[in-house]
């Protein structure tokens, strides 16, 4: 079985991950969603927040499976038995961070190989962070984030929904 790991903070899940994520589970067996849980980053939701979001978004998808991990993604792929990691790349700008940490990943673990995923047009722009921007604002985020982000977001930054 071909399986793949698309790691990330996800904080929050955007329509760009979920182009990735929906294009991942037409060309593997099983693509492992791997929510970092990092304690020395501030993130605005919780790991089981998170979770709970990708998992409510990628419902209608059946080969995949959303589990967090600590520490090094090396490790946690060698515990789970898989050697390929997907990498979303939205601008040239993201290649030279991602190429890095897959020749670090590389040294780490030798069998790991890193596969680059170019973001579709369309959502090539979205960022996490400036969703939450734009959210902290109370900006419109309907076309960056599924409703039940939306609305989450919304009531992080204490907004009605």
């Amino acid at each position: 079985m071909m399986k793949v790991i698309y790691p990330g903070s996800f904080d929050p899940i955007t329509y760009g991950h979920i182009d990735i994520i929906k294009r991942c589970s037409l060309k593997f067996d099983k693509t492992i969603i791997a929510v970092l849980n990092n304690q020395n980053k501030k993130s605005l939701f919780n790991v089981e927040e998170r979770i709970e979001m990708i998992n409510q978004v990628t419902k209608e998808i059946d080969n995949i499976e959303v589990v967090s991990f600590t520490g090094l993604l090396t490790e946690f792929a060698r515990k789970i038995d898989c050697s390929t990691i997907i990498r979303g790349l939205r601008a040239v700008s993201d290649y030279e961070y991602e190429l890095q940490m897959a020749l670090i990943n590389k040294k780490a673990y030798p069998d790991i190989e890193t596969l680059f995923m170019v973001a579709s047009s369309d959502v090539s722009f979205l960022s996490s962070s400036i969703v939450k921007e734009i959210a902290s604002y109370g900006g419109d985020i309907k076309c960056f984030v599924p409703k039940v982000v939306e609305d989450a977001l919304n009531n992080k930054y204490g907004r009605r929904v």
